[in-house]
């Protein structure tokens, strides 16, 4: 019997992967919640994401004390472990998505860095209203809210005044 010749790189019907349109096989698969052209994903972790969340949980426990040794008071009552495999265990008293909020409100701000938060967002301000002065100064045109900045030095300056900072945004010399 002859030989059959079977050309380099052919593959037999049976063997060709049939063509799978992703938003056909989506809205085949609409009812079982998945998202469409995500189902090829791997969902599984990578060892460096778990070495990276036990070093992450390491740290937030880590500041959990520190900041129960500051105030002289134990924090929530909240342990954390982790097991090995990169998730964190919360023993009792964690925070509960609804109300990690209200625990970040609740926390003390230092008044002293929140004026200088405030007097860094001010200074800003009034470099901006004194670039945009100078351009008006040299014929440019300004839109309306541009023009309002110019017109806000003055107050700009009053606030930053009232925080003991002066015109410049420097802390005034304590005299």
């Amino acid at each position: 019997r002859k030989e059959i010749k079977i050309r380099p790189g052919y593959k037999p019907p049976e063997d060709v992967e049939v063509y799978k349109n992703r938003t056909a096989e989506a809205w085949k698969t609409r009812g079982a919640g998945n998202v469409p052209g995500a189902a090829g994903l791997n969902n599984d972790r990578v060892d460096g994401d778990s070495k990276t969340s036990n070093k992450n949980a390491k740290r937030r426990e880590a500041r959990k004390k520190a900041k129960g040794e500051d105030d002289g008071k134990k924090t929530n009552g909240t342990e954390v472990k982790s097991n090995g495999s990169g998730k964190i265990q919360s023993l009792s008293g964690a925070l509960s998505k609804e109300n990690w909020r209200a625990q970040a409100e609740a926390e003390e701000v230092d008044p002293e860095a929140e004026k200088e938060k405030q007097a860094r967002n001010l200074k800003k301000k009034l470099r901006q209203a004194r670039e945009l002065r100078e351009k008006r100064e040299h014929g440019e045109n300004l839109l309306p809210e541009q023009f309002e900045k110019v017109i806000k030095i003055n107050e700009l300056i009053r606030q930053l005044d009232s925080l003991g900072f002066d015109a410049e945004g420097e802390p005034k010399a304590k005299a």
